[in-house]
């Protein structure tokens, strides 16, 4: 018989190659371990609606609630007791038209939560998301003439740089546009510097694909478009060229801060753009992938706080700096526990 010399030799009593030495305590695992989470990685996302006492619960992602600016006080005292840093906004207005025009409205949920938010907590970064799903009848992202649901990319930029102007004038610390219209990140840059908001960085969801784990979302944003599909403009996930392509287009237009969405199916993605540019990279683990998990534990099918935790590990270490994440607020209690 030959010896197969590709298999690793017994270890023997003595031997240096034994892995397991540095495994046997939780202390020891603690003491070795390559990616650590940390409270002040997770983004909070919200969802701010108009008027007053609304505290909606979302049916597709348990926990989490449609809620009004006026009850913001309550969410904002326990991040900050959680140690949690930043938070996400996203806006739904009560009238929606073709254009979007809700978007830009100085007394909207969003410029509404922003400013309230920074009354209450101004260490607290605040994000808001730059789109117009939410606010168009349609449920698209930018301007459509007709039901083909074809978004028109360069009339839809104008709109995107003032809805940024918007927030960032609220008090906004980071706009964050997720239309990937072709040029938005250029248009947003040149709309905040002649509003005199230089200093107002864009987090670029500059590779963000056609996902099927946004449902759960849409439903919360109230964002579903009436026809038609958003393919044309967000990105095939099959495409891991194309997505490091639109990665360089938004640094070149001036994104200063980087993200990729969907972040589980896209683990690879993020890695490579972590070795290739050295922008602060934030990683979105969606809805879908938070109500899989949930429905999931609720069935008693797996551990979730192991299995979140898990799930926000491999996140961190294919290279994501920041995970925007709806287990945001149940991840910091399970940290603060965790041995």
């Amino acid at each position: 018989m030959f010896e197969d010399v590709t298999a690793p030799p017994t270890p023997q009593a003595g031997s240096p190659e034994r892995p397991r030495r540095t495994r046997r305590t939780a202390a020891l695992r603690a003491f070795v371990r390559e990616t650590q989470l940390h409270v002040s990685d997770f983004i909070h996302p919200l969802f701010l609606v108009e008027g007053a006492g609304v505290e909606k619960a979302i049916e597709t992602m348990p926990g989490h609630s449609q809620l009004s600016v006026d009850q913001l006080a309550r969410e904002v005292a326990e991040l900050r007791t959680l140690g949690i840093t930043s938070v996400l906004l996203f806006g739904i207005p009560k009238a929606k038209d073709a254009l979007g025009s809700g978007a830009w409205d100085s007394e909207g949920p969003v410029p509404r939560a922003i400013r309230e938010i920074k009354r209450l907590a101004p260490e607290l970064v605040v994000i808001a998301d730059v789109c117009l799903c939410e606010y168009t009848s349609h449920g698209h992202c930018g301007v459509v003439r007709d039901d083909s649901g074809v978004v028109i990319n360069d009339e839809t930029l104008p709109l995107l740089g003032q809805t940024a102007v918007c927030y960032a004038q609220a008090g906004a610390d980071i706009v964050a546009p997720s239309a990937m219209m072709d040029g938005q990140v250029a248009a947003i840059r040149a709309a905040l510097d002649d509003a005199g908001l230089l200093d107002t960085p864009i987090l670029s969801y500059a590779a963000k694909h056609a996902s099927a784990f946004y449902g759960p979302f849409r439903g919360a944003a109230e964002s579903t478009p009436s026809f038609g599909d958003r393919r044309a403009y967000q990105m095939d996930p099959a495409n891991a060229r194309e997505a490091l392509r639109e990665v360089q287009l938004d640094v070149d237009e001036g994104a200063d801060l980087l993200m990729v969405k969907p972040a589980g199916s896209a683990l690879d993605i993020i890695h490579q753009v972590r070795q290739r540019f050295p922008h602060p990279l934030v990683a979105y683990q969606v809805s879908g992938e938070y109500a899989m998990l949930k429905a999931a534990a609720q069935r008693g099918w797996l551990d979730e706080p192991r299995a979140a935790l898990e799930s926000l590990v491999a996140i961190r270490r294919a290279g994501a700096e920041r995970i925007i994440t709806y287990y945001a607020k149940e991840a910091a209690r399970w940290l603060s526990t965790a041995t």
